[in-house]
């Protein structure tokens, strides 16, 4: 059973789990798709995903209970009102407590690692700040609160910005052998709404950052 952050008639925050593609694998395997006939909560219509968290990543996730909800829930996502909070476990210790990083990523693809995002002049503009809260056994909790929101953006801001990649990244860090996924969790989402209240949602620390030693608190 998929937790419930937040409901309301026109929204949903979900606690997603670590593991679960929001989109129907191209190779097979669950999807958030499989769970979205119990997300409908008495509601006629299934909800529809706002945004998007890659597959290993973990914690809050927007959908929308009707089509005229997903237009201006994605025109929030793209004006850059949402406020959006990931805490992520480096693979190592950065020399500063905190910073910003601008990188502009482009997609690269090749036949012997398939497709990655990578720094480019040319690319996408791309803004992360970030700060430290906690440090143990060589690692670091930090908290990211992007600007942007660029595929694998805190990914790479943090290999290429910070100079060292999420725990258990495959792609930019040392594999999965490390921690069993890419330590990235998306903790709390605040949309802005013109006369209701804000959708505001905090996803718990999970599981396994607290079984690094990392329960969230700096």
């Amino acid at each position: 059973m998929i937790e419930i952050l937040y409901e309301d008639g026109e929204a949903l925050v979900i606690d997603k789990p670590a593991g679960l593609s929001v989109d129907p694998p191209r190779r097979g395997g669950p999807s958030l798709e499989d769970h979205l006939d119990e997300l409908k909560l008495g509601f006629q219509r299934a909800p529809i995903p706002v945004h998007r968290l890659d597959t290993d990543t973990s914690g809050c996730l927007l959908l929308a209970r009707n089509p005229k909800a997903v237009k201006r829930f994605s025109a929030a996502f793209e004006a850059r009102s949402v406020a959006k909070t990931y805490l992520g476990i480096l693979a190592g210790v950065p020399d500063d407590e905190e910073g910003l990083v601008e990188l502009s990523l482009s997609k690269v693809s090749t036949k012997a690692k398939g497709w990655r995002m990578i720094p480019a002049r040319k690319g996408k503009p791309s803004i992360t700040h970030w700060r430290t809260i906690a440090r143990g056994s060589g690692r670091t909790l930090v908290e990211f609160t992007p600007e942007t929101g660029r595929t694998h953006q805190l990914r790479v801001h943090a290999a290429s910005g910070i100079g060292i990649p999420l725990l258990g990244d495959p792609v930019y860090g040392a594999g999965k052998a490390e921690a069993g996924r890419t330590m990235l969790h998306a903790s709390a989402l605040r949309v802005p709404r013109e006369g209701k209240t804000d959708i505001e949602a905090v996803a718990p620390v999970p599981a396994d950052f607290v079984a690094l030693g990392f329960d969230g608190a700096g």
